[in-house]
């Protein structure tokens, strides 16, 4: 007779630990980066599933805060937020895809058009579909990516555009992070040049960063991203913005560590003196990078203590020497990122940016939406 095995919940106790988002907080920093960009209205940048923190709530919420303009990268995305955001013009920033088109057409969603193919793949659906299509284009400014650049927008036919609903024309800059690049102010000029040889639309320039350059680079719509998550959109400042991300795991073990002795792999780490330490249950598969060991930190009851030895793909270890005994226990939690470790605390720490520690948190915290109170606002 074969027994069947136990089974486990998708989250509590065999969660890796917790990850709460404040759609409330997330909601107020649309709301600043809305009033920060002056008469052109904010959208909301909610790729890579809401910058990992779920692009359907995301979405949910800050419709309901009063955004009416988003931007995914890709079609599937985009159709997941049509179902939260009916009304919503959602712009597809990786553009038409071969095999996508026509659930992108009925879904109403806008490709920005990077290129000649697909501004011809567009138009091909218009005439399917038997209307011009919405769509935006893409402007090379200067980031060589995406985009027409002028010698492509030279050589586009006059009728080119025939059977092409265009709502928006938009530019991605470079540099915005550093507010005295004159990438800057170059790009801005190359963007008014290279717009003015199409039907007057709507223009778009600025991401969160850029939104702090002034009202020469607001246009019609503003384009947030980071900075609605929380993280600083600018190079080596604290962000102007309210944490939305609270990630806490579990201390697993503590421990005496004799002087002299060493922590972790690679035998990085070796104790001056006799100290404590607590193990908690994350690691590089939950979002906290590699290159984070001996140099980030955690927080325990809003006290920082710094991790000692690599971080390992389940586990990090902490220097709680500076705690009073008794502070902590196994079974309680510490803050990875909060209102004590920002996510750019981390990012500085790992050699990377916010956005990518924001991206990176792995699929085994145990997920918590707290509401946004609207009545509050």
């Amino acid at each position: 007779m074969t027994s069947t095995p136990p089974s486990l919940p998708a989250s509590g106790p065999s969660a890796s630990g917790s990850l709460t988002i404040d759609l409330g907080a997330l909601a107020r920093n649309w709301r600043a980066a809305h009033e920060a960009s002056g008469t052109a209205r904010a959208s909301a940048v909610i790729k890579a599933d809401g910058y990992g923190l779920g692009a359907v709530e995301v979405a949910r919420t800050l419709a309901e805060a009063g955004c009416r303009d988003f931007f995914v990268a890709l079609p599937s995305e985009g159709v997941a937020v049509r179902s939260v955001a009916p009304d919503a013009a959602i712009y597809v920033l990786n553009g038409p895809m071969a095999g996508h088109v026509d659930a992108m057409a009925d879904a109403g969603l806008i490709p920005v058009l990077n290129g000649p193919e697909q501004l011809a793949l567009w138009a091909l659906a218009g005439d399917r579909h038997g209307r011009p299509l919405a769509a935006s284009v893409m402007l090379d400014t200067g980031m060589n990516r995406l985009g027409f650049d002028e010698a492509a927008l030279d050589a586009l036919a006059p009728d080119a555009l025939h059977g092409i609903d265009l709502r928006l024309v938009l530019s991605h800059l470079a540099c915005a992070d550093d507010p005295s690049a004159d990438m800057n102010i170059v790009q801005r000029a190359r963007f008014n040049r290279m717009r003015s040889r199409l039907p007057d639309v709507e223009a778009s320039l600025c991401n969160s960063a850029g939104i702090f350059l002034g009202p020469d680079y607001h246009y019609e719509l503003t384009r947030p991203g980071v900075c609605l998550y929380g993280g600083s959109p600018f190079i080596a400042e604290p962000a102007p913005f309210h944490h939305v991300v609270t990630v806490g795991a579990e201390v697993v073990q503590l421990r005496q560590v004799p002087a002299g002795e060493t922590i972790g792999y690679g035998a990085t780490f070796t104790a001056a003196s006799d100290m404590r330490t607590a193990t908690i249950a994350a690691g590089y598969a939950d979002g906290i990078f590699r290159a984070a060991g001996n140099r980030g930190f955690a927080a325990i009851n809003g006290v920082r203590v710094p991790y000692v030895g690599r971080v390992s793909m389940d586990l990090v270890v902490l220097d709680v020497t500076a705690l009073p005994d008794g502070a902590i226990r196994p079974g309680d939690q510490a803050e990875v990122l909060g209102p004590t470790i920002s996510v750019d605390d981390l990012a500085q720490a790992s050699g990377t940016i916010g956005y990518e520690v924001l991206t990176s948190l792995g699929s085994r915290y145990e997920r918590r939406y707290i509401a946004a109170d609207f009545s509050q606002f």
